[in-house]
C-alpha cells in the first residue's frame, strides 16, 4: 500500500539569524516526523531538495536524501532554466495564494502562536499537494509574472519519478 507524504517545513530561525545561507544551521519547528517519513512510499515537496530535506537531516540519524522523494521545483527549473516561487505557482495554477511567508512562520514560532503556525503550515502543504495534483493531471503548471500568467510543461508521471501518487489530505 502506498503512503505518500507532502512535506513542507518551517524553521524557528532565518538565514540572517545564523549568519549564512546554510539550511543545516536552521532549527525546525516540528521534529516528530521520522517514523512517518520512513514509512512513506514517497515524499512530495517544493524546493524540498535544497531546503526541507537538508534542514531536517540535521536532526535525523540517517539520510533523508535517500528516501524516495519528488521536488516539484526541479522539473520547473529544468523546463524554464530558473525557478519560480510557490506563491507564483499558487496564484497562476490554483487562482489563490499563500497565507503568508516563511518569515511569518518564524515570527509565529517566536511569539509562541502555534495555532497560526499550524494553519500556515497546513496551507502550504495544501497548496503543494494541489499544485502537484494539477501538474500530474494536466502536464503543466501556471505561474504569474508581472502583467499575466505563463505556463510551464511538467512531467509528473509516476514512471518519471518511481512512484504512483494517489492520496488525499483532510481539507
Amino acid at each position: 500500500m502506498e503512503y505518500p507524504i507532502v512535506l513542507d517545513i518551517e524553521t524557528q530561525n532565518t538565514f540572517r539569524d545564523v549568519g549564512a545561507y546554510d539550511p543545516t544551521l536552521l532549527s525546525v519547528s516540528l521534529e516528530k516526523l521520522w517514523a512517518r517519513l520512513e514509512r512513506a512510499s514517497f515524499i512530495i515537496g517544493f524546493n524540498s531538495t535544497h531546503f526541507d530535506i537538508p534542514v531536517l537531516n540535521r536532526y535525523y540519524t540517517g539520510d533523508l536524501g535517500k528516501l524516495p522523494s519528488f521536488d516539484i521545483l526541479i522539473p520547473i527549473k529544468e523546463a524554464l532554466g530558473r525557478g519560480v516561487r510557490l506563491e507564483e505557482l499558487a496564484q497562476g495554477t490554483l487562482k489563490y495564494g499563500k497565507t503568508g511567508s516563511g518569515l511569518d512562520a518564524v515570527t509565529f514560532f517566536r511569539d509562541k502562536n502555534f495555532e497560526a503556525l499550524r494553519d500556515y503550515c497546513l496551507s502550504d502543504v495544501k497548496i503543494t499537494k494541489e499544485i502537484y495534483e494539477y501538474g500530474k493531471e494536466h502536464g503543466l503548471l501556471k505561474y504569474t509574472i508581472p502583467g499575466g500568467v505563463r505556463e510551464v510543461k511538467v512531467d509528473f508521471r509516476p514512471a518519471m519519478y518511481a512512484a504512483k501518487i494517489n492520496f488525499t489530505l483532510p481539507f
